[in-house]
């Protein structure tokens, strides 16, 4: 039997050679990476930059970008190692370090989706309250809470991985899963599912209880409301269903296939939907905020047409 302690690598089996075409695929996935870094920074200096947008909705979307870039930056730079590489095997700290941050931006996500489900049912239900009660002291508490929660669940989380006694090293993904790790152990691991359930609760579950709760007053207020209302519910509002829904598919994508035998699935599509949470929301975000809202659209372009 062997201890966590004395295990040192893990080896992720899910890459298969594809010869020279490891070339194309490093490309491709390094164009993605610059794509995310550039929209997503870019979003940050406009609302950063322009007074005009240090509004609740604006800083919070600023939050959001924040956490796409500490996504993708948990994963990329490793993808684009472990393609170049002959040997996929990951260092055992390293591992539950990626487990750390892919975990937490994961939280993250969540919450910051119901902040600002929040920041819309104030907007649209309550608009003459607005101002007093979504103040600068609570748009701080709102973000901190965001993160500081993800980040506090996460760190026990690892804690409890990390002092299993694990009898294997082999990892059937092409990042490090802290499911999987957990599959690995020889020693009990109820505690650890316990857990498990408990960060789905908090993370998962009640944040989607709490923004269907937002958009059900939303609806109420809409139906009855006039043609003014309606249009700006949908208009601030749409972005938001839509990254939800993005993110909630990929989330439930990974899950599935953490959870179930996923032998009789292809591999290449195994791995397309368990990277599919990582890599599509990151640009999926910017694209949907920086087209849809006009006032971050004028910006962006106002800013990049200055620079040519």
């Amino acid at each position: 039997m062997l201890n966590s302690t004395q295990v040192s690598y893990f080896t992720l089996t899910a890459y298969f050679d594809i010869g020279v075409f490891k070339y194309l695929f490093f490309m491709i996935i390094l164009s993605l990476y610059m794509l995310i870094i550039c929209s997503n920074v870019l979003l940050i200096v406009v609302i950063c930059m322009n007074r005009s947008l240090h509004e609740p909705m604006y800083l919070f979307l600023c939050s959001l970008f924040v956490n796409e870039l500490c996504g993708s930056t948990a994963l990329f730079p490793f993808l684009l190692v472990q393609i170049l590489s002959d040997i996929h095997t990951v260092s055992a700290p390293f591992c539950f370090l990626q487990n750390f941050f892919l975990y937490c931006y994961g939280g993250v996500e969540y919450l910051n989706l119901v902040i600002m489900s929040y920041d819309r049912y104030l907007a649209i239900c309550c608009p003459l309250q607005y101002n007093t009660r979504m103040t600068f002291n609570k748009i701080a508490l709102l973000i901190s809470v965001t993160w500081l929660v993800p980040l506090l669940l996460c760190f026990v989380m690892i804690s409890l991985s990390s002092s299993l006694q694990l009898c294997g090293t082999i990892i059937d993904k092409v990042y490090c899963d802290n499911y999987s790790i957990i599959k690995l152990a020889c020693s009990d691991t109820t505690n650890n599912n316990i857990y498990g359930l408990f960060i789905t609760a908090v993370t998962i579950l009640g944040p989607l209880i709490l923004i269907l709760f937002t958009y059900i007053k939303i609806l109420k207020i809409c139906f009855s409301g006039s043609k003014q209302t309606r249009q700006k519910a949908v208009s601030t509002c749409t972005p938001h269903l839509a990254s939800l829904l993005n993110f909630s598919c990929g989330a439930s994508f990974e899950i599935i296939q953490s959870r179930f035998n996923m032998n009789n699935v292809p591999n290449i599509l195994r791995i397309v939907l368990s990277l599919y949470w990582l890599t599509c929301q990151p640009l999926f975000n910017p694209l949907l905020y920086g087209l849809n809202m006009s006032k971050i659209r004028i910006m962006c372009k106002s800013l990049v047409f200055s620079e040519m």
